[in-house]
């Protein structure tokens, strides 16, 4: 079989989620409005906490942060996939592909690593009450965001660097709707053996650390609630992490669910339809699930909603 060094690959064929011309438009129109919703959903977050005072503490730092974070994760795969949809053009350059390959990983992993952190956060908070401005305070947050996005971006690039040094053959057809890591490093006629081993040992590593954090926080916020006498006490306590609780779940058992199911089942299609959830439905959903219990964002919105000037269109909805 013909092979082409890596320098020499011009473009890859992004297939999408169907061939069917028909589904085509059923598939722009919702992948728009999710893109819409997730997007406009996360940047009201965002402009909440930062219009209102009350919320500049460490948790809502780290949920705004998060917005961010979900805006870009988001905006990294689902306008190529509308534009490739609207122009009926699935063509991505190899350049834009590892481009695209980075800041999925990069803003992917730094998910991960808020999550872990928010997960600290909560601890602290319900653990060491008295303790939690003095432990979390404004160095220490900033530390730690710099360190997610430090160790996000060295993982990033590393995966990166390990595509480069592959070549790839004539068939450059990815039967995904986006440049996937994995469905990419496959389409290489060179040995792919070292790629395999950083993918998932990296991957493992960098997945299994954050898990673990966040399940021993857990079990230590749970067992203090539980020591807590009254029963309004303890509401209050698992109210505080509830969301975040939530978001993990979700995030976590999307994810799982799509190792998994990448791992026992050999379509490729079916994959990438398993991946829209792990990619747009959680980043669209963490706004309503972080702002339809806490009445500290509801609160915020109505400041947000004031100082816009928009109280019209807030009432019509």
């Amino acid at each position: 079989m013909e092979t082409e060094n890596q320098t020499c690959v011009l473009e890859f064929v992004l297939l999408g989620l169907s061939e069917d011309t028909g589904v085509q438009p059923l598939l722009f129109g919702l992948f728009l409005l999710m893109y819409l919703v997730t997007f406009t959903g996360n940047l009201l977050i965002i402009l909440a906490i930062i219009s209102d005072s009350h919320l500049q503490t460490p948790m809502y730092f780290f949920l705004s942060n998060l917005s961010f974070t979900d805006i870009c994760f988001t905006s990294t795969t689902v306008p190529k996939m509308l534009l490739n949809i609207q122009t009926e053009r699935k063509i991505i350059t190899f350049e834009n592909c590892i481009r695209q390959i980075f800041l999925y990983i990069l803003f992917g992993q730094i998910d991960t690593s808020l999550l872990t952190v928010m997960a600290y956060d909560r601890f602290v908070a319900i653990c060491q009450p008295l303790h939690y401005m003095v432990i979390m305070n404004p160095r220490l947050c900033g530390l730690l965001l710099l360190a997610s996005w430090l160790f996000s971006v060295l993982y990033s690039l590393l995966q990166c660097l390990m595509v480069l040094r592959l070549s790839f053959c004539t068939k450059l057809e990815i039967p995904h709707f986006f440049c996937e890591l994995n469905q990419v490093i496959r389409l290489a006629c060179s040995d792919t053996f070292l790629n395999d081993l950083v993918m998932y040992f990296a991957s493992g590593l960098l997945g299994f650390i954050p898990l673990t954090g966040i399940l021993f926080s857990y079990s230590k916020i749970i067992s203090s609630i539980l020591r807590i006498s009254t029963t309004e006490g303890k509401h209050k306590a698992f109210s505080t992490c509830g969301s975040h609780l939530s978001v993990v779940t979700l995030f976590y058992g999307t994810g799982l669910g799509v190792h998994l199911s990448s791992t026992a089942s050999q379509n490729s299609r079916t994959n990438a339809i398993a991946s829209v959830m792990y990619t747009v439905v959680i980043p669209m959903l963490n706004p309503f699930i972080y702002s339809l219990r806490n009445k500290d964002i509801k609160q915020a919105f109505k400041k947000l909603r004031h100082i816009l000037s928009i109280k019209g269109f807030f009432s019509q909805v």
